[in-house]
Order: C-alpha cells, then sequence, then structure tokens
C-alpha cells in the first residue's frame, strides 16, 4: 500500500499548505460525480429530493458537464493556487455551486435538506471560507 501511495506524491500539488491538496481532492470528487451523471440519475435525485420527477437523464447530463467544467477549474488551481486570475476564477466556482443549491433548496423547492444537499453546501461554504482567509498568503506566494 505505501508503495501505490509513493508513487503519487510526485503528482501532489507542490504549493505549500492544505488548500491546493483540497482544491485537488474536491476536483477528484467532482469528475466521480461527472462520470455517475452521465450515467444515472441515482445520487442527482437525493439532492433534488422535492421533486426527483424534473431530475431527468438530460437534466443529470447538463449538470455533470456544469460539474466537469468546475472540476478542470479546481483542479487547475490546486497545481496554480498562487495566479490571482486562476483564484478568483476558483472561488467564483463556489460561489456559483453555494448560489445554485441554495437557490434549488430555498426559492425552487427542488433540493431537500438531506445527505445529498448537505456535501456540497459544507463544500462550497467551506472553500469559500477557506480562500478568503488565505488569499493574501497564497498570492503572494510568487511575488
Amino acid at each position: 500500500m505505501s508503495a501505490i501511495i509513493d508513487s503519487l506524491v510526485p503528482y501532489l500539488p507542490t504549493t505549500p499548505g492544505l488548500l491546493p491538496k483540497w482544491m485537488l481532492f474536491v476536483s477528484t470528487m467532482a469528475i466521480f460525480n461527472t462520470i455517475q451523471n452521465f450515467i444515472t440519475t441515482k445520487l442527482s435525485k437525493q439532492i433534488y429530493l422535492r421533486k426527483p420527477d424534473q431530475v431527468t437523464p438530460l437534466a443529470s447530463r447538463t449538470f455533470g458537464t456544469w460539474t466537469l467544467t468546475s472540476a478542470i477549474v479546481r483542479l487547475y488551481a490546486a497545481y496554480h493556487l498562487s495566479n490571482p486570475q486562476i483564484y478568483e476564477l476558483t472561488y467564483w466556482t463556489y460561489i456559483v455551486a453555494f448560489a445554485h443549491f441554495g437557490l434549488e433548496w430555498m426559492v425552487y423547492g427542488t433540493a431537500g435538506f438531506g445527505k445529498g444537499l448537505v456535501g456540497p453546501l459544507v463544500v462550497s461554504t467551506s472553500s469559500m471560507v477557506w480562500m478568503t482567509m488565505q488569499k493574501e498568503y497564497y498570492l503572494g506566494l510568487y511575488v
């Protein structure tokens, strides 16, 4: 097992701190989510549990495409977090995610507060707070 871990270490972000590793983790999970959105509607229906009939295969694939786009931006950020433009774009992916899930829950009434919604809300909120608190540090690394 340690040989597998040792073989992965060279591919981890080299920027100091945990935020780049968090970005890598979040983007990896989003890629998994993208794949499942192209295969099935099962997990998406756990988010939009108040109106699961609106989770169609087309809606799921569209959501998967949006998720993949966010994953690519966040993956790039994992390795280039000191780039101000990448930092801002990545921050915006979390704002958009938070707004989407919040609106679906509080305004449109499609999402229900449960295990499907808690994850995206926690990830987007904690990432925005973390990025806000660490912005000066990461953007000042290579000045």
